[in-house]
């Protein structure tokens, strides 16, 4: 049961760890490159270098920034107002480097079939082509207008279901809406300029299975973004020169757009880490390129962090992988539970075999050999104790959502009356234990006939309970995968106390002088 407990836990949390890892590099690629509030001119020259690496799938800019979004609740004039990442996209370049496009929520079922599975009142029903286009591109096909798409859980209007779909409250269907977006551009000094906005048609949400994005980011074009941030290209005066009669510099060129990140997806197979080391290389190489060109008329930044997905993240996964090993280490000891329930049964053995170990000791046998019996049979029991253990935890975990279902679930009729029948026998055999006088039976039939009995009761009362309640929780199953690395070690760590819980009674028994054991045992 202890090796059972420990292998259930440990795999789930594995298994949660495991999908917020997965959809962590999902959302960013497996490399990014970012600087500072002043951006990073030349972005598309760079892409075209990233692009040439014999191991990048994709690269696509962006800009980071944060923002505020008036809602169009509540009714009225006082507008609901949320604070919200900004993410100015390329859609397109995006969905090569992430799963964007995938993560659009709003789309139309895929099928007859897949239609007829959803709920009549869910909206993806009914809905037309259109909105998911419209969210892969960022445009509203309707007005040719630029859009916005939001985290799923940025707009109040969005409940979450028991099954783990969404559907609108409060009649807020955020695809017919739409929202202000108020953003602040800052210089490259650090200064901070007007505050801009534009409004923007909702025309589509984002479900990453990261709630912390899906609550605060939201995405635009690239274009909007860079012109709202004054990230756009811009003409570049002489400020040395005179001004003309209506006080304008003369120009002598452009500033190139800029962006303030640029994540890369590295093909099959290739690692993070080696694909970081190729973007180093490759921004080195353009940076030098750049800046050594009399004609352009920006430079490059000197510095630029060059981060995996892993490293990126790591605000947000080290804290479960923290809780993971501490789970882990506070689980350990039920080693020692183990090691204290075979001390504990072993010795009583070797005091009630006393006399049989002094004929043992008597005919010839060593203490070494006493000391064996006692060590198999404590190995024994940790080999078939801990194998048990991990048949029962591979049994539980791939089947927890079946079980989760259950206990989530009304218990059907016939299992609670069956239960009353059966308390009902054990109050028979109750009384028949009275009339025979008998205090053991009479015990052991009470407690068979209050447990029964109570089961009983909670069964018939039981209306489901969902623990992971997906309307709360951000998954829709429970990891059914057995993290086969902690079973092993497990058992190995389950025989190994069960053989030194052995060995002290074992050693006891190994030290009785068989002269006393068959005088007094």
């Amino acid at each position: 049961m202890c090796v059972a407990m420990v292998v259930t836990v440990v795999s789930v949390m594995t298994g949660f760890l495991d999908m917020l890892k997965n959809s962590g590099r999902q959302i960013v690629g497996d490399v990014i490159v970012s600087s500072g509030i002043a951006g990073l001119p030349y972005s598309d020259e760079f892409l075209v270098d990233l692009k040439g690496l014999k191991d990048v799938q994709g690269a696509t800019p962006l800009i980071d920034t944060i923002g505020l979004l008036r809602m169009p609740y509540p009714r009225g004039n006082q507008k609901e107002v949320a604070h919200v990442q900004v993410w100015a996209v390329d859609p397109i370049s995006l969905a090569t480097v992430t799963d964007y496009a995938n993560d659009l929520y709003w789309k139309p079922a895929e099928n007859a079939a897949a239609a007829l599975a959803m709920a009549e009142d869910d909206p993806r029903k009914n809905l037309s082509e259109k909105i998911l286009t419209d969210g892969k591109t960022l445009i509203q096909s309707k007005t040719g207008n630029p859009g916005i798409a939001l985290g799923i859980h940025v707009s109040i209007g969005n409940e979450r279901q028991r099954d783990g779909s969404y559907r609108p409250r409060y009649g807020w269907f955020m695809p017919e809406n739409d929202v202000t977006l108020t953003v602040v551009p800052v210089s490259s000094q650090g200064k901070i300029a007007e505050p801009r906005e534009q409004i923007f048609p909702v025309v589509n949400e984002v479900q990453t299975g990261i709630y912390e994005v899906d609550h605060n980011r939201i995405y635009i074009p690239l274009k909007e973004g860079q012109r709202l941030l004054r990230l756009d290209e811009a003409p570049l005066y002489d400020l040395n020169a005179e001004p003309d009669g209506q006080g304008r510099y003369p120009v002598i060129g452009t500033t190139p757009a800029r962006v303030t990140k640029i994540l890369v997806r590295a093909k099959q197979g290739v690692s993070a880490n080696s694909l970081r080391a190729q973007v180093e290389t490759a921004y080195a190489s353009f940076s030098k390129r750049i800046n050594a060109d009399p004609t352009r008329n920006a430079s490059m930044p000197d510095y630029v962090n060059v981060l995996t997905w892993e490293q990126q993240l790591r605000d947000l996964i080290a804290p479960v992988e923290k809780e993971r090993e501490m789970m882990r280490v506070l689980f350990s000891l039920i080693y020692l539970v183990c090691a204290g329930l075979i001390l504990s049964i072993f010795w009583s053995i070797v005091v009630e075999k006393t006399r049989d170990i002094g004929i043992l000791r008597s005919v010839g046998a060593s203490r070494l050999g006493v000391m064996w019996i006692f060590l198999r049979y404590g190995l024994v029991i940790g080999v078939l104790g801990s194998a048990l253990g991990v048949l029962l935890a591979w049994l539980v975990v791939r089947n927890i959502n079946a079980i989760h279902e259950a206990i989530g679930s009304d218990a059907p009729p016939t299992i609670w009356i069956g239960s009353f029948v059966l308390t009902g026998f054990f109050a028979i055999g109750l009384v028949y234990a009275i009339w025979r006088g008998k205090l053991l039976r009479i015990l052991l039939w009470l407690l068979a006939t209050l447990v029964m009995g109570l089961i009983a009761t909670f069964l018939a009362l039981h209306h489901g309970t969902l623990i992971w309640d997906p309307s709360v929780y951000y998954f829709t199953s429970v990891p059914d995968q057995v993290d086969w690395t902690t079973a092993w070690t497990t058992a190995i760590g389950g025989v190994v106390f069960s053989v030194i819980g052995a060995a002290i009674p074992a050693s006891k028994a190994a030290d009785i002088d068989p002269v006393e054991a068959l005088r007094y045992g």
